[in-house]
């Protein structure tokens, strides 16, 4: 999958948009993963850790990052992996839709969140993309100008599928 969601979809080689499946789930399916605990080994070695909703402030709290003192409100991720090779947290907001609705308007919120996120981050050098994971619905014609907006702000979306590479994590042969 190349950038716009259009590509190749080899569904060994990255997230598959499911619904249902979360990342943790996707990638111990993968031949190589193993997912313990929310860190994420690969051939036996720690390359990262996920992150739902909660989780991401323990991480905070574990490595003494007050987010109150950084932010007024917590940002809930759906799902969010930081990569250790690449020092980078992505973040992986899900958006399925089937009708309009208010998920239309969440998707210009993207440039807002991400810098609340680097503000998280900055007391610990850590990269922030942030990219979501959209249903085919997105692909309408009505979408076009926000899906340039997202990435006229740095912010990232693909259809259906996200590849491991693009997350900086190995690709099982």
């Amino acid at each position: 999958m190349i950038r716009d969601g259009i590509g190749g979809a080899n569904t060994k080689t990255g997230l598959v948009f499911e619904g249902k499946t979360d990342l943790a789930t996707f990638l111990s399916q993968q031949d190589g993963y193993k997912v313990v605990g929310g860190k994420v080994y690969f051939t036996g070695e720690l390359v990262a850790h996920l992150f739902k909703k909660h989780d991401f402030y323990r991480f905070l709290e574990s490595r003494n990052v007050r987010w109150q003192n950084i932010v007024s409100k917590k940002l809930l991720p759906d799902d969010s992996i930081y990569v250790i090779v690449n020092n980078t947290l992505f973040v992986i907001e899900c958006k399925f839709q089937r009708v309009a609705g208010s998920v239309d308007e969440k998707l210009q919120t993207c440039d807002f969140k991400k810098k609340q996120y680097q503000k998280l981050l900055a007391p610990l050098n850590i990269e922030v993309e942030y990219v979501y994971l959209l249903s085919d619905w997105f692909r309408k014609p009505e979408y076009q100008d926000v899906l340039h907006y997202i990435h006229s702000v740095h912010c990232h979306y693909y259809f259906a599928y996200i590849p491991l590479a693009k997350l900086g994590l190995p690709v099982p042969q």
